[in-house]
Protein backbone atom coordinates (compact mmCIF):
# COMPACT_ATOMS: atom_id res chain seq x y z
CA UNK A 1 0.00 0.00 0.00
CA UNK A 2 1.27 3.03 -1.50
CA UNK A 3 2.29 5.83 1.43
CA UNK A 4 0.95 9.24 1.68
CA UNK A 5 1.79 11.64 -0.93
CA UNK A 6 4.38 14.26 -0.32
CA UNK A 7 3.45 17.61 -0.10
CA UNK A 8 4.64 19.49 -3.38
CA UNK A 9 6.92 22.65 -3.86
CA UNK A 10 8.00 24.81 -6.48
CA UNK A 11 11.65 25.02 -5.97
CA UNK A 12 13.57 28.10 -8.34
CA UNK A 13 16.91 27.05 -9.24
CA UNK A 14 19.27 29.25 -10.76
CA UNK A 15 22.21 26.54 -10.83
CA UNK A 16 23.96 28.94 -8.41
CA UNK A 17 24.89 28.14 -4.38
CA UNK A 18 22.06 29.87 -2.71
CA UNK A 19 19.54 27.86 -5.03
CA UNK A 20 21.15 24.77 -4.79
CA UNK A 21 21.03 24.89 -0.92
CA UNK A 22 17.49 25.60 -0.97
CA UNK A 23 16.25 22.46 -3.19
CA UNK A 24 18.47 20.23 -0.64
CA UNK A 25 16.65 22.49 2.47
CA UNK A 26 13.10 21.34 0.36
CA UNK A 27 13.83 17.79 0.58
CA UNK A 28 14.63 17.79 4.25
CA UNK A 29 11.33 19.25 4.74
CA UNK A 30 10.09 16.12 2.79
CA UNK A 31 9.16 18.16 0.03
CA UNK A 32 8.14 16.67 -3.52
CA UNK A 33 10.31 19.60 -5.56
CA UNK A 34 9.57 20.55 -8.58
CA UNK A 35 12.28 23.03 -9.99
CA UNK A 36 12.45 25.67 -12.48
CA UNK A 37 15.46 27.26 -14.27
CA UNK A 38 14.42 30.71 -16.15
CA UNK A 39 16.39 31.25 -19.54
CA UNK A 40 15.83 35.24 -19.28
CA UNK A 41 18.65 35.59 -22.19
CA UNK A 42 21.03 36.30 -19.01
CA UNK A 43 25.09 36.46 -20.66
CA UNK A 44 25.87 33.97 -17.70
CA UNK A 45 23.21 31.18 -19.35
CA UNK A 46 25.78 28.43 -18.11
CA UNK A 47 24.12 28.51 -15.22
CA UNK A 48 20.84 26.84 -16.72
CA UNK A 49 23.68 23.55 -17.20
CA UNK A 50 24.39 23.70 -13.47
CA UNK A 51 20.62 24.17 -12.64
CA UNK A 52 19.99 20.63 -14.40
CA UNK A 53 22.77 18.90 -12.57
CA UNK A 54 21.65 20.35 -9.23
CA UNK A 55 18.18 19.11 -9.92
CA UNK A 56 19.39 15.63 -10.93
CA UNK A 57 21.96 15.12 -8.15
CA UNK A 58 19.48 16.36 -5.48
CA UNK A 59 16.52 14.16 -6.52
CA UNK A 60 14.39 16.71 -7.78
CA UNK A 61 10.52 15.12 -9.57
CA UNK A 62 10.95 17.16 -12.14
CA UNK A 63 12.82 20.21 -14.01
CA UNK A 64 11.86 22.70 -16.74
CA UNK A 65 13.06 25.25 -18.30
CA UNK A 66 10.93 28.62 -19.04
CA UNK A 67 12.40 30.92 -21.93
CA UNK A 68 11.67 34.64 -21.05
CA UNK A 69 13.27 37.28 -23.07
CA UNK A 70 14.26 40.26 -20.39
CA UNK A 71 17.08 40.93 -22.82
CA UNK A 72 13.90 42.85 -24.58
CA UNK A 73 14.08 44.70 -21.68
CA UNK A 74 17.53 45.66 -20.83
CA UNK A 75 18.68 47.61 -17.73
CA UNK A 76 21.11 45.60 -16.36
CA UNK A 77 24.44 44.15 -16.98
CA UNK A 78 23.14 40.42 -17.21
CA UNK A 79 20.94 41.76 -19.88
CA UNK A 80 21.95 44.02 -21.86
CA UNK A 81 25.93 44.86 -23.33
CA UNK A 82 26.75 46.68 -20.17
CA UNK A 83 30.27 46.16 -18.29
CA UNK A 84 29.65 44.03 -15.45
CA UNK A 85 31.42 45.45 -12.21
CA UNK A 86 34.66 44.08 -11.44
CA UNK A 87 36.13 45.97 -8.27
CA UNK A 88 38.84 43.09 -6.71
CA UNK A 89 39.63 45.81 -4.28
CA UNK A 90 36.15 46.72 -3.45
CA UNK A 91 33.77 45.00 -0.76
CA UNK A 92 31.61 42.21 -1.86
CA UNK A 93 27.50 43.32 -1.67
CA UNK A 94 28.28 46.81 -3.39
CA UNK A 95 29.14 49.78 -1.51
CA UNK A 96 26.49 52.09 0.27
CA UNK A 97 24.49 55.57 -0.45
CA UNK A 98 24.76 58.49 1.25
CA UNK A 99 21.62 58.12 3.02
CA UNK A 100 23.41 54.61 4.35
CA UNK A 101 21.02 52.25 2.02
CA UNK A 102 23.19 49.69 0.02
CA UNK A 103 23.56 50.59 -3.70
CA UNK A 104 21.59 48.67 -6.15
CA UNK A 105 24.35 47.56 -8.63
CA UNK A 106 24.21 47.28 -12.42
CA UNK A 107 23.74 44.15 -12.38
CA UNK A 108 20.53 44.55 -10.71
CA UNK A 109 17.62 42.82 -12.68
CA UNK A 110 14.51 45.20 -13.13
CA UNK A 111 11.68 42.92 -11.80
CA UNK A 112 13.33 39.54 -12.08
CA UNK A 113 12.75 37.72 -8.91
CA UNK A 114 8.44 39.33 -9.42
CA UNK A 115 8.91 37.78 -13.36
CA UNK A 116 10.66 34.29 -11.38
CA UNK A 117 8.22 33.51 -8.29
CA UNK A 118 5.01 34.72 -10.69
CA UNK A 119 6.35 31.76 -13.15
CA UNK A 120 6.70 29.43 -10.09
CA UNK A 121 3.15 30.77 -8.70
CA UNK A 122 1.56 29.27 -12.28
CA UNK A 123 3.81 26.16 -12.36
CA UNK A 124 2.51 25.90 -8.50
CA UNK A 125 -1.14 25.66 -9.39
CA UNK A 126 -0.68 23.02 -12.46
CA UNK A 127 0.54 20.69 -9.62
CA UNK A 128 -1.62 21.58 -6.88
CA UNK A 129 1.05 23.28 -5.00
CA UNK A 130 1.22 26.08 -2.36
CA UNK A 131 4.74 25.90 -1.40
CA UNK A 132 7.21 28.03 -3.36
CA UNK A 133 10.92 27.94 -2.03
CA UNK A 134 13.02 30.65 -3.33
CA UNK A 135 16.95 31.56 -2.82
CA UNK A 136 16.06 35.84 -1.60
CA UNK A 137 19.01 36.33 1.32
CA UNK A 138 19.25 40.04 2.99
CA UNK A 139 22.63 39.62 3.99
CA UNK A 140 25.51 38.28 1.65
CA UNK A 141 24.17 39.68 -1.46
CA UNK A 142 24.54 42.54 -4.09
CA UNK A 143 21.62 45.20 -2.28
CA UNK A 144 18.86 44.07 -4.96
CA UNK A 145 15.04 45.54 -3.36
CA UNK A 146 13.62 42.18 -4.65
CA UNK A 147 15.28 40.40 -1.55
CA UNK A 148 14.22 41.14 1.38
CA UNK A 149 11.27 40.00 3.64
CA UNK A 150 9.30 42.93 2.41
CA UNK A 151 9.18 41.65 -1.01
CA UNK A 152 8.28 38.35 -0.10
CA UNK A 153 5.67 38.99 1.89
CA UNK A 154 3.88 41.21 -0.67
CA UNK A 155 4.08 38.33 -3.01
CA UNK A 156 2.51 36.25 -0.86
CA UNK A 157 -0.38 38.30 -0.72
CA UNK A 158 -0.29 39.06 -4.39
CA UNK A 159 -0.93 35.43 -4.79
CA UNK A 160 -4.30 35.10 -3.01
CA UNK A 161 -5.50 37.23 -5.32
CA UNK A 162 -4.00 36.90 -8.72
CA UNK A 163 -4.68 33.15 -8.97
CA UNK A 164 -7.98 30.76 -9.22
CA UNK A 165 -6.12 28.59 -6.42
CA UNK A 166 -6.30 31.79 -3.91
CA UNK A 167 -9.38 33.02 -4.74
CA UNK A 168 -10.78 29.26 -4.02
CA UNK A 169 -9.11 29.46 -0.13
CA UNK A 170 -5.43 28.48 -1.21
CA UNK A 171 -2.82 29.97 0.93
CA UNK A 172 0.44 29.95 -0.77
CA UNK A 173 3.54 30.24 1.32
CA UNK A 174 6.77 31.31 -0.31
CA UNK A 175 9.79 29.60 1.59
CA UNK A 176 13.11 31.96 1.75
CA UNK A 177 15.34 29.85 4.49
CA UNK A 178 18.33 31.83 3.85
CA UNK A 179 16.83 35.07 4.00
CA UNK A 180 18.97 35.78 7.77
CA UNK A 181 22.48 33.30 6.73
CA UNK A 182 25.64 34.74 5.73
CA UNK A 183 26.87 33.02 2.37
CA UNK A 184 28.96 30.91 5.13
CA UNK A 185 26.61 30.12 7.17
CA UNK A 186 24.92 28.98 3.75
CA UNK A 187 27.58 26.46 2.64
CA UNK A 188 27.54 25.07 5.93
CA UNK A 189 23.95 24.17 5.51
CA UNK A 190 24.18 22.50 2.46
CA UNK A 191 27.38 20.78 3.17
CA UNK A 192 24.98 19.48 6.05
CA UNK A 193 22.17 18.76 3.66
CA UNK A 194 24.78 16.67 1.30
CA UNK A 195 24.80 19.59 -1.45
CA UNK A 196 27.84 19.02 -3.75
CA UNK A 197 28.86 22.56 -4.42
CA UNK A 198 31.24 21.91 -7.27
CA UNK A 199 28.43 20.74 -9.31
CA UNK A 200 27.07 24.70 -9.07
CA UNK A 201 27.82 28.15 -10.95
CA UNK A 202 27.55 31.57 -9.71
CA UNK A 203 29.58 33.52 -12.03
CA UNK A 204 28.22 36.40 -13.63
CA UNK A 205 30.81 36.65 -16.46
CA UNK A 206 31.95 33.44 -17.23
CA UNK A 207 34.59 32.78 -19.81
CA UNK A 208 33.46 30.67 -22.95
CA UNK A 209 34.33 27.35 -21.04
CA UNK A 210 32.82 28.17 -18.02
CA UNK A 211 35.22 29.06 -15.89
CA UNK A 212 34.18 31.96 -13.10
CA UNK A 213 35.82 35.19 -13.50
CA UNK A 214 36.92 35.53 -9.86
CA UNK A 215 36.06 39.34 -9.87
CA UNK A 216 32.72 39.78 -10.16
CA UNK A 217 30.48 40.90 -7.00
CA UNK A 218 28.72 37.20 -7.15
CA UNK A 219 32.15 35.42 -7.35
CA UNK A 220 33.88 37.85 -4.84
CA UNK A 221 30.59 36.71 -2.12
CA UNK A 222 31.27 33.26 -3.04
CA UNK A 223 34.38 33.20 -2.33
CA UNK A 224 33.87 34.97 0.83
CA UNK A 225 31.91 32.34 1.76
CA UNK A 226 33.88 29.46 1.33
CA UNK A 227 36.96 31.63 3.14
CA UNK A 228 34.41 31.89 6.36
CA UNK A 229 33.25 28.63 5.95
CA UNK A 230 36.62 26.58 6.28
CA UNK A 231 35.32 24.57 3.63
CA UNK A 232 37.42 24.57 0.10
CA UNK A 233 36.15 26.25 -2.84
CA UNK A 234 35.37 23.90 -5.53
CA UNK A 235 34.95 26.49 -8.28
CA UNK A 236 36.89 26.15 -11.49
CA UNK A 237 38.11 30.18 -12.07
CA UNK A 238 40.00 31.48 -14.89
CA UNK A 239 44.06 31.19 -14.31
CA UNK A 240 44.42 34.91 -14.31
CA UNK A 241 41.54 34.45 -11.03
CA UNK A 242 43.06 32.09 -9.35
Amino acid sequence: MAGPRLKRAVVLLSGGLDSATCLAWARGQGFECHTLAVDYGQRHRVELDAARRVATALGAAGHRVVAVDLRAIGGSALTADLPVPKALDAPAGGSATEAGAPAIPVTYVPARNSVFLSLALGLAETLGATELVAGMNVLDYSGYPDCRPAFVRAFESLATVATRAGVEGARFTVHTPLMQLDKAGIIRLGRSLGVDYALTHSCYDPAPTGEACGACDSCRLRAKGFREAGVPDPTRYIPSAR
